[in-house]
């Protein structure tokens, strides 16, 4: 017999937040690693405190893009950021 499993999820808008907490799970990342990447300018949170956090669905892409980076290409934190800044000009560029 053939077990059928069924995911179900949401799909996320460009303008929907996500907490920490899902940040965290949709990138299979611990918080530590999410406090860094605010430290390093990296990600940007909205809300005053570690707590009370919320991240832009860009953010899932831009974590995504570090531990590739990171883990694949063996750049530092530092060399990762600077990495994503140029990602983002070159986007910009593009849509001019």
């Amino acid at each position: 017999m053939v077990r059928e499993e069924i995911l179900s999820g949401d799909v996320l808008e460009e303008e929907d937040l996500v907490s920490l907490a899902d940040l965290c799970r949709s990138c299979t990342v611990e918080i530590q690693t999410v406090t860094s990447l605010v430290t390093e300018g990296v990600l940007d949170p909205l809300g005053r405190d570690v707590d009370h956090w919320r991240f832009t669905v860009g953010s899932l892409r831009r974590v995504k893009t570090v531990i590739h980076l990171q883990r694949d290409l063996g750049v530092n934190l530092a060399g990762a950021a600077l990495a994503l800044d140029l990602l983002d000009r070159i986007a910009e560029l593009e849509r001019l």
